[in-house]
């Protein structure tokens, strides 16, 4: 893995609700961060955003298991979050497969994009409408 790759995803790792402060060694102040669900700009917003995520959920943990350079500052990781949330999936471990585009200089990241199932994420999870959205794709498999 590139060393600022690997560097990135160990600090990305290591955030939690109570050091969300360590996103200004990871991301610059100009930060643009998009996900399907997203879209942020700035590194004030994006630690507003992270600290909803952390308020919501009981446990949230990411793996990095893969990594692509594409160029000098651009490059992507490919991740698995493991979430609780207690309204989802009653409460019990949920694991998301993603990737995360990113670009950056001075080692700091300035856009990242996220690309993942939202359905996955959040739909499938929920009592009556889960049922709907796992029917409907298995009949579109």
């Amino acid at each position: 893995m590139s060393d600022f790759l690997r560097r990135f995803a160990e600090g990305f790792a290591a955030l939690d609700k109570h050091n969300l402060d360590r996103l200004g060694e990871l991301y610059s102040d100009d930060i643009q961060f998009r996900d399907p669900l997203h879209r942020i700009e700035g590194l004030a917003a994006l630690h507003r955003y992270f600290e909803q995520l952390y308020g919501n959920v009981t446990e949230l943990h990411f793996d990095f298991h893969g990594h692509d350079l594409v160029a000098e500052g651009e490059g992507y990781l490919r991740w698995s979050m493991r979430y609780r949330h207690p309204r989802l999936a009653a409460g019990q471990p949920i694991t998301l497969p993603g990737c995360s585009h990113l670009r950056w200089h001075s080692d700091k990241v300035y856009q990242h994009r996220d690309y993942f199932d939202a359905g996955h994420l959040l739909y499938e999870h929920l009592p009556l409408f889960g049922v709907l959205i796992r029917w409907l794709k298995g009949r579109l498999a």
